[in-house]
């Protein structure tokens, strides 16, 4: 063996321990702003939240019903978020505030409008019609599940009781 190199080793799979697996990892991985990052998701959910409420109350204010207003404000909160996505804003905003940009109706539209956008060039129904829901799909089926559930618990529970 030459001078300076070190030994090869015999095996060419390394075989690490789940400690030092974690330790490579956490030299390896940039260290996060954690106050930063929280401070941001808040104001941005909060933000998003305080939009919504805003345009509940200008709804309201115009003489829709207390029904109208909801679903005129879900509409343009659901609009806004999938304009911004197909501008490519609302994932320099995601970039910035993280798990902020989740609030479930505005990151449901984003899921479903950036999948959308991104397999357009497969196609209207290969691509667009196809992947649109690959993230969002799940989402769905699993909401839709668990609402079944629950609502057969709560009739259960009011037959009982």
């Amino acid at each position: 063996m030459e001078k300076g190199t070190s030994p090869r080793p015999r095996s060419r799979n390394m075989r690490l321990t789940p400690g030092e697996y974690s330790r490579m990892v956490g030299r390896a991985s940039p260290k996060s702003p954690l106050r930063r990052d929280v401070v941001w998701a808040f104001l941005v959910g909060g933000g998003i939240c305080l939009l919504g409420e805003w345009l509940r109350k200008a709804f309201l204010a115009a003489g829709h019903t207390l029904g109208d207003a909801a679903a005129l404000t879900s509409i343009t909160l659901i609009g806004l978020s999938a304009l911004c996505t197909a501008l490519g804003w609302y994932q320099k905003l995601a970039a910035k505030a993280g798990a902020g940009t989740l609030v479930p109706i505005t990151g449901f539209a984003n899921a479903v409008v950036s999948q959308a956008i991104e397999f357009k060039v497969e196609g209207l129904v290969t691509g667009v019609g196809a992947k649109m829901f690959v993230i969002a799909g799940p989402v769905i089926v699993y909401g839709t599940m668990a609402s079944w559930a629950w609502g057969l618990l709560y009739a259960a529970l009011r037959a009982w009781g």
